[in-house]
């Protein structure tokens, strides 16, 4: 008995310290969002979004999205909608960009608008997937930050939770982590908020119930979202003016007494032939 607890020890702690396989969690949450308790997640972000970016225009938008068949903002006053997945579809529509969220092929400094779609909860290198969207967004650009919460009945939820499908496939970063990481990237945080607070569950009664929960987090007393949205921009650095030097070999020697706008060469000529009449 004692051996066997021994290797079902070394199973757990080999299963705890492997890195889960994010292309299956991405596979899982984009099935996930068809059912009921995902289509109404869905709705909601989708009017989080609308209400943050309706404002906001530009040339480019660039949707960092798990899949393409979960738009956010298609129809916001920017030019150019770009829309990113990690993978290839054989159904893909025209102007996606096939690439992961941490390695964007684009130059830096070249969006407008950055929303982030769960790509640091389904990413095994969040960080990362945030310095790289905040390289490609230009000075004074928008960066939107969409989460999910773990100070949540969600976050309860995933702890658990035995299947790993859906949302609980992912990590759920905290809020004030996200945006101290955003700070580091020289942005500036402009609105922060938790939002969605019905509870976990798949049953459509209880969705259309209004929960005393539901109540007192659209009330503003309860911030324990199922997911947290985060508007940011980029900071733009004022560049610091370099006084012009001036070569000794462009200064003109003027006709005046004195050494007023004279060169050293001028001056040491001027010595020189002083000198040798001296002499």
């Amino acid at each position: 008995m004692a051996q066997g607890n021994r290797d079902q020890w070394r199973r757990l702690r080999r299963s705890m310290g492997k890195r889960p396989d994010y292309r299956v969690s991405h596979r899982n949450l984009e099935n996930w969002f068809h059912s009921s308790l995902g289509q109404a997640l869905l709705e909601d972000q989708r009017a989080c979004v609308n209400t943050h970016v309706q404002d906001l225009g530009g040339a480019r938008q660039l949707h960092i999205a798990l899949s393409h068949r979960l738009p956010l903002a298609p129809d916001t006053d920017f030019t150019q909608h770009i829309l990113a997945t990690p993978y290839w579809h054989s159904e893909l529509p025209e102007g996606v960009v096939v690439c992961d969220p941490d390695e964007l092929p684009f130059p830096s400094a070249s969006i407008d608008l950055v929303i982030l779609h769960h790509s640091a909860d389904f990413s095994a290198w969040p960080h990362q997937v945030l310095r790289e969207s905040a390289r490609v967004l230009r000075g004074g650009g928008q960066l939107l930050v969409l989460g999910f919460n773990p100070l949540s009945s969600w976050g309860v939820r995933r702890l658990l939770s035995r299947r790993r499908k859906g949302p609980w496939g992912g990590r759920f970063l905290l809020r004030s982590r996200m945006e101290d990481w955003l700070n580091l990237l020289d942005c500036t945080v402009e609105s922060s908020g938790s939002y969605f607070f019905r509870l976990p569950v798949q049953n459509e009664r209880l969705l259309e119930r209004h929960s005393v929960l539901e109540y007192m987090g659209t009330q503003g007393m309860l911030p324990l979202g199922a997911y947290y949205c985060i508007l940011a921009s980029k900071r733009v650095c004022a560049p610091v003016a370099r006084r012009r030097s001036w070569r000794p070999g462009k200064v003109i020697p003027l006709p005046t007494p004195g050494t007023l706008g004279a060169s050293r060469q001028a001056r040491y000529r001027e010595d020189t032939g002083r000198n040798a009449e001296g002499c």
